[in-house]
């Protein structure tokens, strides 16, 4: 992996990040377009920093520390995605901290499946 490598790797990473996160959205009930929309939207935002960080980190310092930036930048994707569906989001049948949770979990683990096989 290189650093021209990273432009199609999060396009990859963002495409399929909204997929799985959009496809889990509506397996726990969410069906208003507005909200689905709000979930790509945030994933736009947040997705490019939690792939490009950890891997320029990776490049520069090598797998330990790109686990570790991983770790904290899910961690505070997680809040901050929540907080935002806190504001966002009409639906009300989860707590929106919870549905950041479901949303990034699945997308985290299903991509290390992927990266994986």
């Amino acid at each position: 992996m290189s650093i021209n490598d990273l432009p199609i790797i999060m396009v990859r990473c963002l495409v399929l990040t909204i997929i799985i996160e959009v496809i889990v959205g509506i397996i726990i009930g969410i069906r208003n377009k507005k909200d689905i929309l709000n979930i790509i939207l945030v994933n736009v935002v947040t997705n490019p920093i939690v792939v490009s960080v950890p891997i320029l980190i990776y490049l520069y310092f090598g797998y330990k520390y790109e686990r570790l930036s991983l770790y904290i930048l899910e961690i505070i994707t997680l809040f901050v995605e929540g907080f935002i569906y806190l504001k966002v989001l009409n639906y009300k049948k989860l707590n929106p901290f919870l549905i950041s949770l479901l949303l990034n979990l699945s997308s985290y683990l299903i991509g290390e499946l992927i990266n994986y096989l």
